[in-house]
């Protein structure tokens, strides 16, 4: 088997895995939310119409303005995050996250030349120097 033919492999697996098809649903479910949707549509709009004020040299820029759009800015993704919709997607965005580092650690670590079938699937800690032929465990 080829590396490429491996990489496909393991795509599969990824998509047999429950975090992944919870991640699906849970995107599915925010696509056909109107409500979320317009939210989403109000927070970009509001976004781009500070980021057009904010880019204005000195003299043009509306310092009022831009307080005004921001804590716009604020209260539109509150109301973002707080959708029951989004709050569930946030959860599976994390754990799909947590699998692809996963994932990402281990192939980081074999190509560093360990074992993958016994290198660590969490990344090293800050102080790691990434080679665990010189460690002295892991804290």
């Amino acid at each position: 088997m080829t590396v490429i033919e491996a990489a496909r492999v393991l795509g599969e697996v990824v998509q047999a895995d429950e975090r992944y098809k919870e991640y699906v649903k849970c995107k599915e479910e925010n696509d056909k939310d109107e409500s979320l949707q317009n939210l989403i549509g109000e927070f970009n709009l509001v976004r781009q119409n500070l980021a057009m004020e904010s880019d204005k040299p000195d003299g043009e820029r509306n310092d009022e303005k831009v307080k005004e759009l921001t804590a716009k800015m604020h209260k539109a993704y509150e109301e973002v995050m707080s959708n029951e919709n989004m709050a569930a997607f946030t959860m599976a965005k994390q754990g799909m996250d947590k699998l692809m580092s996963e994932i990402n650690t281990i192939l980081t670590y074999a190509v560093e030349g360990e074992d993958p079938k016994t290198c660590p699937s969490e990344p090293p800690a800050a102080d790691c120097s990434g080679s665990c032929s010189t460690c002295g465990g892991c804290g």
